[in-house]
């Protein structure tokens, strides 16, 4: 199934052979001139990246589709020049609700695909672009998303295609954000950076723990969030809960031969990779083991059996575990990730038995692609949670990251215990957070147990991570209490069992959630 997901429609190109054929709705072309003119005035990456900095710290977001034909074209010439093209039939109003429920293979979606192929093509050959290549070797039409890529040259193609209804968005692939930016942008700014992999044994305080049968390890913080006082009631059994982040590793015995042992038994782990490594056409998949940690460690949180060895147990001990390696490292800023996590997605929306996605992953701005994937998954009823955002030092500049700021997903963040609220060191909060969780201590600032890339001494992990994997677990106990019950059954339970429901706080949404009442 994987190695299909960005294959080439034939029939595609194909239909590219008759394209003279069978022009319809011919689009106006800017002319060579034109072109030649507005390739002269490259803008360059720096500035790019202050402009993307601004939008960030004045809206919230960056969006690519709101950009000039000529920034866009920018950061197509500064990365690969792959543009990410979304297509819709024509005159569709609700394209965004109809992914996953309608097949691309549809002729309505196969003929927009084609109309935009065709215009590509058209304008290239048009006004000569010196490194087109022909359709077949420059274009990749995906085989479950209706997105496109396509390899662009010429900036006549941006202002053609935005005449299109056929098109929802386009997007350069492979632009990089300079993130380093974020530590500058501001004394107190927080850099959200590519870590989050460390994930070694360490030594635990007996304080921060209690032993339970039969010789488990549960965390200091399962008291807070009711947990412990749930698991009469379920334990997350017959719930499948597909986790897309970094993988698991092969040496973690109680994620893989030992996943069934002590107090869990009659349930499954499966490990899939769909980040790939390389350019273009020689792409390969890279495997579904952890290279990071992160991964390890939230599938511990959601999934560890309640064992026999002292390692940490999770919440939902006895759920299944579907694992996608879908990025290498916990923020989705390279091309080759928004691929890999897109395709993970779509992976776990089309399994039936998948009820619950955990994304503890993100990135500061928007994605369409990834997106798409998001949109596929729930339109097929998956709950979807995702992390607010973790960064390396506090400030309250930047609010909820993406794809938490998606109506699709659940956001969660990290609180710290006691009474009242005060996020985490490191967590993200703000208008879009739906849940917290408490963990961290606030005299030590100690963060929940979980598995550690191997041995049986639990390691400990935080941020708005922890927090959505955490929150995941606890939709697989609810879920595992009420089998029949749909996705928002279950989420609706979630809130009204959470700490400040009905109200919602602007930074905190409905509070902490509480397992116990919500199983109840």
């Amino acid at each position: 199934m994987m190695k299909n997901t960005f294959k080439i429609l034939s029939m595609l190109f194909f239909l590219a052979l008759i394209f003279q054929a069978c022009k319809e709705d011919e689009q106006p072309m800017i002319s060579g001139s034109d072109q030649m003119k507005n390739q002269d005035s490259i803008i360059p990456q720096d500035e790019i990246d202050q402009l993307i900095l601004q939008s960030l710290k004045e809206t919230g977001d960056f969006i690519w589709a709101d950009q000039s034909d000529r920034l866009v074209w920018s950061a197509l010439m500064h990365s690969d020049s792959t543009l990410t093209i979304g297509y819709q039939p024509s005159g569709e109003t609700s394209a965004n609700s109809r992914i996953g429920l309608e097949e691309v293979s549809d002729p309505r979606w196969q003929n927009a695909a084609r109309k935009v192929l065709e215009l590509v093509e058209e304008t290239q050959t048009q006004n000569q672009s010196p490194r087109f290549r022909i359709a077949g070797e420059s274009s990749v039409v995906h085989s479950d998303l209706p997105f496109i890529e396509v390899k662009i040259t010429d900036i006549g193609v941006l202002t053609n295609l935005r005449q299109m209804g056929e098109v929802r968005y386009l997007e350069p692939r492979g632009y990089e954000f300079n993130y380093a930016l974020l530590d500058t942008a501001d004394p107190d700014a927080r850099y959200l950076s590519d870590s989050g992999c460390e994930n070694d044994p360490q030594s635990i305080s007996s304080s921060d723990y209690v032993v339970i049968n039969p010789s488990a390890k549960s965390s200091w913080n399962y008291e807070d969030m009711g947990i412990q006082n749930a698991w009469p009631q379920s334990t997350g059994q017959g719930i499948t809960v597909g986790l897309i982040d970094t993988g698991l590793s092969p040496d973690q015995p109680l994620l893989n031969a030992s996943f069934n042992s002590g107090y869990s038994s009659g349930r499954t782990v499966q490990k899939y990779g769909t980040y790939q490594t390389g350019y273009w056409w020689w792409k390969k998949y890279d495997g579904p083991n952890d290279q990071c940690g992160h991964g390890t460690a939230m599938a511990g949180v959601i999934a560890s059996p309640r064992n026999a060895v002292g390692n940490a147990v999770g919440v939902a001990y006895n759920s299944n575990l579907v694992s996608v390696r879908g990025t290498s490292d916990v923020v989705v800023n390279s091309g080759n990730e928004k691929d890999g996590v897109a395709e993970a997605l779509v992976l776990l929306g089309k399994r039936s038995d998948v009820k619950i996605i955990s994304m503890s992953i993100g990135d500061i701005f928007s994605n369409s692609k990834v997106a798409d994937g998001v949109r596929y998954a729930y339109n097929r009823g998956k709950l979807i949670f995702a992390a607010a955002g973790t960064s390396t030092s506090f400030t309250n500049w930047y609010g909820v990251i993406f794809p938490a700021t998606m109506s699709e997903t659940v956001a969660v963040t990290g609180v710290k215990e006691g009474t009242g609220y005060q996020r985490c060191d490191t967590c993200h909060s703000g208008s879009k957070v739906d849940f917290t969780v408490v963990m961290e201590r606030s005299g030590t600032n100690t963060k929940p147990l979980t598995t550690a890339l191997y041995s049986n001494t639990p390691s400990t992990v935080g941020g708005s991570s922890v927090a959505t994997s955490t929150a995941s677990g606890i939709a697989a106990l609810v879920w595992g209490k009420n089998p029949g019950w749909s996705r928002d059954q279950v989420l609706q339970k979630m809130k009204e069992t959470s700490d400040l429901y009905p109200s919602k706080s602007s930074e905190y949404g409905y509070g902490n959630l509480n397992a116990a009442a919500a199983v109840n």
